[in-house]
């Protein structure tokens, strides 16, 4: 009978906590710009179970007071709950097509009123905006936790289809890409290419949001291995090396934009597709999407950007003595980007387009060595500095107990 006793006091006691956390807010809790503590038992920060909810995106042209207007707020609610946004939202800054959820109390068919709206800033994060009695704004975090994998990619069909088929999120093939940008082709992935990588993912409601970090990868081709290890120095440069400690980082990239397909290649033979003549085609063709970010493939100082005929809107860059590139039929120009203006690798210098006399949307690349158009995808690119003596040993440590971990993984 004690125990009992004993057992019904603690239970009760539990119960009185957690409704004084309820109402108190308790450690985590949010705080609105009014400085309400809001409840921590729900995730929003209020109960959904007992309203009506209606999802929608924020329409073009609308802006906030107009917005949560057109939502059921009456024009002074509207503008009074702007001056409560406070620090919490930017009513400058609503998105439009950004995704909404209204929720609102209908005690009848007949009559609802607006109680709460959010906002969905991002994956994990929310605006919380309370339209009845004392308006109030505050923010929702959502829960991201950091996964360790591992990944076996063989390539078959393609590196999106082969990533799917591995149980891998394609987000790492972006990954991957900035890993690899200056040593692997991803165009010219070949039926056996082989990426064993591991990485941390971020996950947020059971959905991966992002490939957080590859800690260690290997990329195979017959019986040569390449292998990529992260070790961070510490100075804001390079943090993967080979295991050689040579930079993965070339002073070029492979290619001038994310994944996408060669179209054309080089060649001093081909038939052009819209006058149907033989003539030259010194460069490479990237077929992609208008809009596609073009990136410079290094350091360098912008010769020229303008119009130049069947070329359209081109950038063309001198890198050094040696090297210049050409990125041609652009819909824009990066920001910036005029004569003279230097330049860093992976910068954005324009966009993809069909301007000038293309069949479609595609970027026409093109290198000059001395003077001598070279075909890209062959060119050599020279290494960047190497791991300092100084850090060689403990890097080696992290190395091998990198690559004993990724061959565990690949003989369970």
């Amino acid at each position: 009978m004690i125990d009992l006793r004993r057992s019904f006091v603690a239970a009760f006691a539990v119960i009185i906590i957690a409704s004084g956390l309820a109402s108190c807010g308790g450690p985590g809790g949010r705080r609105g710009a009014d400085g309400e503590q809001k409840d921590t038992i729900y995730p929003l920060g209020f109960l959904t179970d007992t309203l009506v909810k209606v999802s929608g995106t924020v329409p073009a042209g609308d802006n906030f007071s107009s917005w949560v207007s057109r939502l059921g707020l009456g024009a002074s609610k509207a503008y009074e709950l702007a001056g409560a946004c406070g620090e919490s939202f930017d009513v400058r800054k609503l998105v439009a097509g950004k995704a909404y959820d209204a929720y609102y109390y209908a005690p009848d068919s007949l009559s609802r009123a607006l109680h709460y709206i959010v906002y969905n800033n991002s994956r994990t994060t929310s605006t919380i905006f309370k339209c009845f009695d004392s308006l109030s704004v505050w923010t929702a975090v959502k829960p991201v936790t950091i996964e360790e994998k591992y990944a076996d990619i063989t390539i078959k069909s393609s590196l999106w289809n082969d990533m799917l088929a591995a149980g891998a999120s394609p987000l790492l093939i972006l990954s991957l890409s900035d890993v690899y940008a200056w040593t692997v082709d991803f165009f010219g992935l070949q039926s056996g290419d082989r990426f064993r990588v591991l990485y941390n993912q971020k996950v947020c409601e059971g959905e991966v949001i992002a490939v957080d970090t590859i800690r260690y990868a290997l990329f195979s081709r017959g019986d040569s291995e390449l292998p990529a290890i992260m070790y961070d120095l510490g100075d804001g440069g390079n943090v993967y090396w080979n295991e050689k400690g040579e930079s993965m980082r070339k002073a070029f990239l492979k290619a001038p934009l994310h994944f996408s397909r060669i179209s054309s290649g080089f060649s001093y033979a081909r038939k052009h597709p819209v006058t149907r003549k033989v003539q030259p085609h010194t460069g490479v063709d990237y077929a992609a999407p208008a809009g596609t970010p073009v990136m410079s493939i290094g350091d360098g100082t912008v010769i020229s950007a303008g119009y130049s005929g069947a070329g359209g809107n081109t950038v063309k860059i001198r890198h050094n003595s040696v090297y210049t590139t050409a990125y041609l039929h652009l819909s824009k120009y990066g920001a910036g980007i005029k004569a003279g203006a230097r330049v860093r690798q992976g910068q954005v210098i324009g966009y993809v387009g069909s301007t000038g006399r293309p069949t479609g949307p595609h970027l026409d690349f093109r290198v000059w060595k001395n003077g001598s158009p070279i075909n890209p995808l062959t060119m050599q690119s020279p290494p960047a500095e190497p791991l300092p003596a100084s850090a060689r040993e403990a890097f080696d440590s992290v190395r091998v107990s990198l690559d004993s971990l990724l061959r565990t993984y690949e003989n369970d």
